[in-house]
Parts: C-alpha cells; structure tokens; sequence
C-alpha cells in the first residue's frame, strides 16, 4: 500500500488552516496543523513531514524563528517549506534561504495543492536518483525582475511547467544570487533600474562561474525603445537571445527552446 504523504500546515488563520487541511485531506494527504511556530516545532520531528506550510506573522513564535529552527549546520531546513503570507513584499526576505515555494495570501487553494504536489514529487525525486542524474534534470531559471506583478506571474508559470524558480529582484541581487546559485537559464529584464539588465548580462557573462549560464534579455513590446538600440543589445556578448514579448508565456517558451537545443 503507498504511503500517504504528510503535509504539516503552521498557521494562527483558524479557518484558513481548516480549509487548507480539508482539501489536502480529500486530497489523499495526511495533515498536521499548528497554530504557531512554538507549536509546530512540538511536532516537527516527530511528525517528519514531506512539507511544511508556514505562515511568518504568528503569536509566541512567528515563521522566520521557526525556519532557522528546523535548518542543520548547512544552513538549509530539514524539510521542504512553503511560505504562506498576507505580506507581498516578504519575498526578498528570502532569496538567499532556501525556501522550495512562496504563496501570498489570498490564494487559490487548488494552485496551493497543485504547487505542494510539485515540490513533494521534486524532493521524493531527488532522494531517489543518483546525486548527478537529479541534478542534470533539474531544469532551472533565474527570474530577475523588479517588477512584483510580473516576477510572480513568471515565477508561477515556470512552477507549473516544472522548473525551480531562482528568485532575484534586482541587478546586484541578481549578480550576488547567480554566483551562488547558478541557473541552466536566467532571464533579465532589461529595465532594472539600479543596474541595466544588459549590464548585468554582461557582467556574469565574463565570470568563469556564470559565463555558460543562458542569458535571456527581456522586455515588453508595450514599451517603447529604439530600434537601432534594440539592435545592438541583441548582438552583444553574453546574451543569448533579445525577446519582446506580448505574453509573459512567450518566455516559457523561448526557454524550453533553448533548453532543447
């Protein structure tokens, strides 16, 4: 018989926790919940579950103590963590802590379902295969965008094709990011506004660490540039490919076309 996987939900939200712990229930999930995060470490270990849902904004002790709580000496938690909040703008928080989803509240409880599935299949994979074969699999991007609506609107597209999401929201997080973690494909927007996003191509492209990472430059056609400047930037070193797009799903495809070639 296949074991059910056990998701373990840390929240002070009553009946959002009740709702979130019916769907994963009838979704053939067993379900653990704690209302903050002194709480949800009384039953982490013991419980070992496949995921843990965290809200941040909790009495006695909120989500980012109890994340710190449950890393090892490596500095990464001992289990998969999706981060479920009502603050937007938490998400930079956590571009250096390795987090495997992020949800701002409110939410669509069939994207959560979905979402949880896709990181509990990808870890169960990645605790099955060979270190090398997992990792030559893996497709990863990095997202850089400064614009909120956009990065998010991206960054679930990708998530539902299949991708980790390397987040970064800046031209010097992007640099800083990259050289730690790096990306099969990263796209850049070109309109970053503390460095340009074909600078920041340029630069990580002339770093040995870097240099075969796929750069994707990017911007809306809705924005008005020149041409002969449009021109030039597609021609210059590092960059991969220029795209202007009408639909933010034009990158996914123009990723999986690289990726295939």
């Amino acid at each position: 018989m296949e074991v059910r996987k056990k998701i373990l939900v840390i929240d002070d939200e009553i009946d959002l926790v009740q709702m979130v712990e019916f769907q994963f229930k009838a979704k053939g999930y067993e379900v653990q919940t704690a209302s903050d995060g002194l709480a949800g470490l009384e039953c982490v270990h013991l419980f070992k579950p496949d995921l843990i849902i965290l809200d941040i904004n909790m009495p006695r002790m909120g989500g980012i103590e109890f994340y710190s709580k449950i890393c090892g000496p490596d500095g990464k938690p001992l289990y998969p963590v999706l981060v479920l909040t009502a603050r937007a703008n938490i998400q930079g928080l956590f571009q250096d802590l390795h987090i495997d989803g992020f949800m701002i509240k409110p939410f669509d409880i069939d994207r959560l379902v979905h979402e949880a599935g896709l990181i509990i299949k990808k870890r169960s994979q990645e605790a099955s295969l060979p270190k090398a074969e997992f990792l030559r699999d893996t497709r990863r991007v990095c997202i850089v965008d400064q614009d909120k609506g956009i990065f998010d609107k991206l960054s679930g597209l990708f998530l539902d094709a299949d991708y980790t999401v390397i987040p970064a929201r800046s031209g010097a997080g992007a640099l800083e990011r990259m050289m730690k973690d790096v990306p099969d494909v990263a796209l850049v927007h070109l309109g970053l506004t503390d460095i340009p996003g074909d600078t920041v191509v340029f630069r990580l492209s002339q770093m040995s660490k870097t240099m075969d990472v796929k750069f994707v430059l990017y911007t809306s056609k809705s924005v008005q540039h020149d041409r002969h400047v449009m021109e030039r930037l597609s021609a210059k070193t590092g960059i991969w490919t220029f795209v202007e797009y009408n639909q933010l799903s034009e990158l996914v495809s123009v990723v999986e076309q690289i990726l295939k070639n």
